[in-house]
């Protein structure tokens, strides 16, 4: 491995608060959903992606400090395992932000077989770089008998991964402003809306960065940029849940808690749609339109109902001005 670089204590700190970070994150995003009732798909790859999160952490810790501890052939696997953990935690993440725009989509229409369809992909992308880190590894087995064993990756997965990371980003967003497209949003509140999904731009820059660090031969800057990519893909993937919960909280506090009926994207607002983000917000001065329960089939891409995290609401009182935060 080589000298240069972060050293080992920095990466295990940073790989610490990372991961903490990530995990506490998701587990909020469960608590929220859990608590009402909502838990789905997406939720269940995010859940998947924080334990690999966590095992590539404990896997990273025995690697880089307390390998000398252990026979070869264990130094060698927890390399494997950082590899494929690694591998883990930024797809199961990618499925869960995928899944999160599925569930805002219609059954049956064809947005949604689509999406659907990407999601298989998204599986297909990950058994075939789960893959191709073991051919080229194996190809040239002399790194394993190195004190501190690291495969050279080599061009093909830095090309690889270049190549999977700026499509899979695109994908995950691009959905979104397909899916908004004709809702009738004011300009801050669509900014708003898409800035959360677009978020997986942070996770195509980091992965950048780790693909050059693989052309330069690797090292501790390699490893570093493992970590953070895989930290921050998990962090992103709970961002429409957890921005969503906070939008809701400042919703309760800004209006009246008297519950009104509920109207859908097919119904014509009185005023202007004041908050995109909230959940579920009832008000006495205000008329929410949510996103339809799973359940309900209409002819449209876009649901409306009352069974997902994304909602919008109709302040009656005043017509609002754009809100860009």
């Amino acid at each position: 491995m080589s000298s240069s670089g972060p050293t080992l204590a920095q990466i295990e700190v940073v790989g610490i608060v990372l991961t903490i970070a990530a995990v506490i994150v998701t587990s909020f995003r469960l608590y929220i959903r859990a608590r009402h009732k909502r838990l789905w798909i997406d939720d269940a790859w995010a859940a998947v992606g924080m334990i690999f999160n966590f095992m590539l952490l404990v896997a990273d810790c025995m690697y880089l400090q307390d390998y000398e501890r252990y026979p070869q052939g264990v130094r060698v696997a927890l390399y494997y395992m950082i590899a494929q953990f690694f591998y883990a935690v930024v797809w199961s993440s990618r499925l869960s932000i995928l899944f999160t725009i599925v569930r805002l989509t219609v059954p049956g229409t064809t947005f949604r077989r689509v999406l659907i369809s990407t999601a298989i992909i998204f599986g297909i992308v990950w058994a075939l770089l789960f893959s191709q880190v073991w051919w080229v590894c194996e190809s040239e087995p002399s790194w394993k008998i190195q004190p501190h064993p690291q495969c050279d990756l080599g061009r093909g997965i830095a090309i690889a991964q270049i190549i999977t990371d700026v499509l899979g980003d695109f994908v995950l967003i691009l959905a979104p402003f397909s899916l908004l497209y004709k809702v009738r949003l004011s300009t801050g509140q669509k900014v708003r809306v898409l800035a959360v999904f677009s978020a997986s731009a942070i996770t195509t820059i980091v992965s950048l960065a780790h693909a050059y660090y693989i052309f330069s031969g690797g090292g501790t800057k390699e490893v570093m940029a493992a970590i953070v990519e895989a930290s921050m893909s998990l962090i992103v993937a709970n961002l429409s849940v957890v921005v969503a919960f906070i939008f809701h909280l400042k919703a309760e506090e800004d209006s009246p808690s008297t519950p009104t009926p509920i109207i859908t994207f097919g119904s014509q607002p009185r005023k202007r749609v004041r908050d995109p983000l909230d959940t579920n917000f009832t008000s006495v001065e205000s008329t929410p339109i949510v996103l339809e329960d799973l359940s309900e089939s209409r002819p449209r891409s876009l649901k409306t109902g009352d069974d997902d995290e994304i909602s919008f609401s109709n302040n009656r009182e005043a017509k609002q001005p754009n809100e860009w935060c």
